[in-house]
Parts: C-alpha cells; structure tokens; sequence
C-alpha cells in the first residue's frame, strides 16, 4: 500500500461507552478494515489466544521492544503491566491493502493521532452521561461497587481529553452512534472504500 493510503482509525472511550460494540459493528461492516492487535504483558484471561485478542509477550521482551523503538504508542497500566500498538502490526494490515482500527486507551489515541497527523482519523465514543456509564456497567454485574467506582473516576478523567480528538461522536442510542461513526469513516476514507 501507498504511503498516501496508509490511514488509521482510531477509536477510545471510557470504558462501557460502547466502544467495543462499535468497532464490531465497522468491521462488519467495512471488509476492508482490520483490527489492530494490541501487545501486553498480562496474561491471558479465559479462552484468550495469541495474536487474537492481543500479543502476549513477556516483560523482558516487551521493555525490549520499546527500547528498539518499536511501538507507536505504549503505557505502562500498572505496575509491570504494559498494552502498546507495535508498528509491526499496522504494517501487517497495510500490506494486505486494509485499514487499521485501533481500538486504544484514551493516551494512546492522543499520542498516536499526533504522531500520524491527518493520516489518522480519531473518534472519541462520549457515554450519554457518566450516570449512563455508570448503570451500565452495573448491568454488566461483573464488577464490585469499589472497580465501578474507580472506573466512573478514569472515565471521568478520560472524557476531560475528548476535545483533543478529531470527533466526538455521543453513543446515547446504540445503532445512531454506529451510523454515525460509519459516516465519518466514509468521510474520511473516500466513498471507494465501501467498495
């Protein structure tokens, strides 16, 4: 692929904005879109596999990485903990002739819309209200009163840095923001992409 069509998408939002869902929605969608793989260095959870969900590398190999400079962008979560994009695997997307979606932390997605400039589309997804989020992910019934709260705080947080991206696009009703984002995709990629 041409350097001119090397673009991103970039996609982040405080966690049970519905950020997941809509980025399964575009891929559906979108044949042409790839998800990126994130590397970490926790382990597997459940059925997890390597180079599905993520690419799970160890710490050492991890801190290596970074050292040769091979991430775009990375952060460390907690102590020892690492997530990061490697470069390596939007590589990979670009020579099948696809797109990357990015499906980052909030950080990440600033860090990597400035290096990539207008090659990058980024979307922040905004939760209804942080009241919405937060019965949400009480739905979930997956987290302890003390997770949801430290969440509803990190999300509260990460709303602050919205302004920072290109687009915001407000998932108040599921199939609206998904149409929304579809949208601003074809926008950006040029109507042949949904070729």
């Amino acid at each position: 692929m041409s350097d001119s069509l090397k673009k991103v998408i970039i996609l982040a939002a405080p966690s049970g904005a519905g950020k997941s869902t809509i980025t399964k929605y575009l891929l559906e969608r979108f044949p042409r879109l790839a998800f990126s793989i994130s590397a970490t260095t926790r382990a597997p959870r459940g059925v997890e596999q390597d180079g599905v969900e993520y690419h799970f590398l160890s710490l050492a190999k991890f801190e290596g990485l970074i050292y040769q400079n091979e991430f775009l962008e990375y952060e460390q979560v907690y102590q020892g903990v690492y997530y990061g994009t490697l470069k390596s695997e939007l590589e990979r997307i670009w020579a099948q002739g696809k797109v990357p979606v990015l499906d980052i932390d909030v950080k990440g997605a600033i860090h990597v819309q400035k290096q990539l400039g207008d090659k990058s589309l980024s979307i922040f997804i905004m939760p209804p209200s942080v009241e919405a989020l937060k019965e949400r992910l009480l739905n979930r019934q997956t987290e302890t009163p003390e997770s949801i709260q430290t969440r509803i705080d990190k999300a509260e947080y990460e709303i602050s840095f919205s302004n920072q991206f290109n687009t915001i696009v407000k998932n108040d009703v599921l199939e609206t923001a998904c149409t929304e984002t579809a949208n601003l995709l074809i926008q950006f990629l040029g109507p042949d992409f949904t070729k």
